[in-house]
């Protein structure tokens, strides 16, 4: 493809940049190509063979059409339309690879390119002008070009009312100067001053024109990349919009002369406004490149011939402007049909003689460029489309309360195909299996509702594997461009999958651990003695699913609550909190959840802990557990009803069981006021503290610190206030790029994921962690985040709630102060000792026997 993007103006297209290609033709010929003086054009075509043959017949062709082609192809920047034939001409070198850059895999397979290198300016200066109106933004652009800026980007107040609607970058937003059309102009240089010195003249050139921008000069590179993060937020924002139709491409990256490019977006408004059709626009406006997706119908016959019609005028528009169909995403078959209004049909012949030449029996990716299938021929949807109907749990409200129109949300970018950095998609940088990417995913579900190739729905084993390895970390929710919810997806199929049908056994010892646990605590040493004991840990491995190599996490001698209910009540009349006691902090971790409280107490709250044993029912969600999920989430509400509708905050430290309010809790009752009122007051112990900062005097902490998020974390709820709860900590810290641990959940402890959850630890975070010196502290707040850690490295993580612990007691005399989980742990409840000391094998098996048969009970009657 001839692509490019914000950098063009600075580097050009694609084919500005390849010295050379390594090509491989269908009929097996191997080369290289590149520019060719007239004197090496001889010498190949008189040694003859296919080579000679190729050359011949490119050298008939540009004699033939040479002048042709001089005279119709468009002077602009961005003209990506037809094939490269100018390359060939004496002016240009007969360069032959840069004439086969943008052929979209019709001529020849790339083996391997030569490029030139680029000077990267390293200091940037952002400029942000806010026009009236994109139109009046873009009727200045020619005079901003003669600045020579690096980069001139361009946006409508319909994309930044997207981006407000879906919540996107709210802060980013703020730092926009007024307007309803807005123009990103970038310029570079070795020093600050050599980047600012051009921008200064332009604001000053700017001030003397008759419409006056809105101006801010941005140097500051963190608030750069906070105002790129919301121009390279543009097709999320304009690719599905809550309570909009959904948009489609099909004219998204027409290019025109862009001292024109005012006076044509004027004219398509016009266009679309005709056509009863929404858009917005935005793109690389210093070049008259356009971007912009459409609310096209394309599942009626009325909608399809509507869509086909625009289409057609748009090209006549484009044309008349001197402009391109295609600017930077090539014609596909989405364009090409329409190329002839373009290049006319002298000129499509010396196309199709141009891919004879290489591909003599048309194999290479047929119907595109020439030949065209036309535009309405292979819809996604078309007049066919008509998804499975089905009742599901997920509401899907963003969606119309569709699962299907959930899976058309992928619009194919393939971000979730990155190798490395964000969230998304750890399985794929493990395996590099397109069928492991969001993407495929996705896709693979919108094939399972339209019954092909997929036909056995909701039951068919080729989705249950596609979805296997899903990590469920909703990653793709926080970086896929249009939030594909993946995670989501693959609770409501498993659902459907498991109906009738008995689960794996870690859905029933890792899914329904809430139930475990309860009669487990009671006799903490017996359930320790099976799971800790050398060879009694294996077998309880091997029953309950485990990964041999992975350890049972041990019990705590007291739970978390019980603890917290032999203690006398703080605080009494101050302001009441609610601390959510997770089942992997009561349970297994119970000294973070104590440092919570003493960090809630010494800022003068009055610590509630719900008595009920009430769950979110998180690790439900991995099983497809979701009529349970659905009756625990109403326990909850019916539970604390009463302290919800008073407005009283649930502070809670497991981010996944804060993600289940923040998320699948609206998503499974989005019309319940309850829900709302819970998922907006339920927080994070870092949001908790930011958005009571007044109350919290954080002490310092002169450490260095490596902090891991948590997937769910940084998905749905944002790292930003744990970094700042951090800075005002005083510790010098790191956050990693690191991803998913690789144990999301029980997914790692399974016996067939332990492999790819150690390749995906091993990615980032555990070199990391075994990189770091050892008085620097590991700071990571998911229970299976501390769990890898632990587990594969000497060290252990700790939880925020602990490090602010740390500081409050830091200088402490007495450890036991310093660190009072120390001391906990010493001491266990008498009872506890007896049970655990006088325990023997026979009185364990038929205790554990005991506890499985009241699960059993339990889930049965649910």
């Amino acid at each position: 493809n001839n692509s490019c993007g914000v950098h063009a103006l600075m580097a050009g297209k694609t084919d500005d940049n390849i010295e050379e290609l390594e090509i491989l033709t269908y009929d097996g010929l191997r080369m290289r190509v590149g520019k060719t003086s007239d004197q090496e054009l001889e010498r190949i075509i008189a040694e003859g063979g296919r080579r000679g043959e190729i050359y011949a017949r490119l050298k008939a062709l540009r004699d033939k059409y040479g002048d042709l082609v001089r005279e119709r192809f468009p002077k602009i920047p961005r003209r990506v339309s037809g094939y490269n034939l100018d390359q060939l001409l004496p002016e240009n070198g007969f360069n032959v690879a840069r004439a086969l850059v943008g052929t979209e895999s019709t001529c020849v397979t790339v083996l391997e390119a030569i490029t030139r290198l680029v000077n990267s300016p390293p200091v940037r200066s952002l400029l942000v002008l806010g026009y009236s109106d994109i139109y009046t933004a873009c009727d200045y652009i020619p005079d901003m070009l003669k600045f020579k800026p690096i980069g001139l980007e361009g946006f409508d107040d319909g994309l930044l009312n997207n981006i407000r609607r879906k919540g996107l970058h709210p802060n980013e937003v703020k730092l926009f100067p007024d307007g309803r059309g807005w123009l990103l102009v970038e310029f570079g240089g070795n020093t600050k001053e050599e980047s600012t010195t051009e921008a200064h003249k332009m604001m000053d050139a700017l001030k003397g024109k008759h419409d006056v921008p809105d101006m801010k000069l941005f140097d500051d590179p963190a608030q750069q990349k906070l105002i790129w993060a919301v121009r390279e937020s543009a097709l999320g924002a304009t690719a599905v919009v809550p309570g909009e139709k959904q948009t489609w491409p099909g004219w998204e990256d027409s290019a025109v002369p862009p001292d024109t490019l005012g006076n044509y977006l004027r004219d398509l408004r016009k266009l679309l406004d005709s056509y009863e059709y929404g858009a917005s626009f935005y793109g690389h406006f210093g070049q008259g490149c356009l971007h912009m997706r459409v609310d096209f119908d394309l599942d009626t016959e009325a909608g399809i011939h509507k869509f086909r019609s625009f289409i057609n005028d748009a090209a006549d528009l484009v044309v008349r402007y001197g402009g391109s169909l295609s600017g930077e995403h090539g014609d596909g078959q989405s364009r090409a049909e329409f190329i002839p209004k373009m290049f006319g049909n002298e000129l499509i012949e010396a196309f199709r003689e141009f891919k004879s030449i290489w591909d003599p029996d048309w194999k290479m990716n047929p119907g595109k460029m020439v030949n065209a299938y036309a535009v309405d021929e292979n819809l996604r949807l078309g007049t066919d489309y008509n998804p499975q109907p089905g009742k599901t749990h997920f509401k899907f409200p963003d969606d119309e309360g569709s699962f299907a129109r959930a899976t058309l949300r992928c619009v194919g970018v393939g971000k979730c195909r990155r190798t490395e950095g964000g969230l998304m998609c750890p399985s794929f940088m493990v395996t590099r299996e397109e069928s492991a990417t969001t993407r495929g995913r996705a896709r693979t579900l919108f094939e399972m509702l339209q019954g092909n190739p997929i036909g056995k729905g909701w039951h068919d084993d080729h989705v249950k594997e596609t979805l296997d390895l899903c990590f469920a970390c909703k990653g793709c929710k926080g970086d896929c461009p249009v939030n594909v919810d993946m995670a989501t997806y693959k609770a409501e199929f498993l659902s459907h999958y498991f109906k009738g049908r008995l689960r794996p056994i870690t859905g029933y010892s890792m899914g329904l651990i809430h139930w475990w646990v309860r009669p487990a605590s009671l006799m903490p040493g017996v359930v320790n003695f099976f799971t800790q004991t050398p060879l009694l840990r294996d077998v309880a491995k091997v029953l309950g699913g485990f990964a041999p190599q992975r350890k049972i996490p041990a019990f705590a001698p007291q739970t978390f609550k019980r603890w917290f209910y032999r203690r006398e009540p703080r605080n009494v009349g101050g302001p009441r909190v609610i601390l959510w006691p997770d089942t992997f902090n009561d349970h297994f971790h119970p000294e973070t959840a104590i440092a919570a409280v003493e960090v809630l107490e010494a800022a003068g709250y009055h610590v509630e802990v719900p008595r009920s044993a009430i769950c979110c029912g998180r690790p439900l969600y991995d099983y497809g557990m979701l009529d349970l999920a659905q009756h625990m989430l109403k326990q909850i509400m019916t539970t604390l009803k009463q302290e919800i509708t008073d407005g009283i905050p649930v502070v809670g430290l497991e981010p996944s069981c804060i993600a289940v309010f923040r998320d699948e809790l609206l998503n499974l009752f989005p019309h319940d006021e309850t829900a709302k009122r819970l998922s907006s007051q339920s927080y994070l112990l870092s949001e908790f503290i930011e958005k009571h900062a007044d109350r919290f005097q954080l002490p310092p902490l002169k450490r260095k610190a490596v902090v891991h998020g948590h997937c769910h974390h940084k998905s749905i709820m944002k790292m930003n206030d744990e970094q700042s709860v951090l800075a005002k900590l005083g510790l010098d810290y790191t956050v990693l790029d690191s991803g998913c641990c690789g144990m999301a959940g029980a997914f790692g402890f399974e016996k067939e994921h332990y492999d790819i959850s150690i390749k995906a630890g091993e990615r980032v975070l555990l070199p990391a962690v075994r990189e770091a010196d050892k008085d620097t502290l590991i700071i990571a707040n998911g229970f299976s985040c501390r769990e890898q850690i632990e587990q594969t490295t000497d060290r252990k993580a700790m939880h925020l709630a602990q490090v602010i612990q740390m500081a409050m007691h830091e200088g402490a005399n007495s450890s036991e102060r310093a660190y009072p989980e120390k001391a906990y742990t010493q001491s266990p409840d008498p009872v506890q000792a007896k049970l655990r000391n006088g325990a023997v094998a026979v009185t364990c098996l038929l205790v554990v026997g005991g506890i499985g048969a009241w699960v059993w009970q339990r889930v049965r009657r649910m």
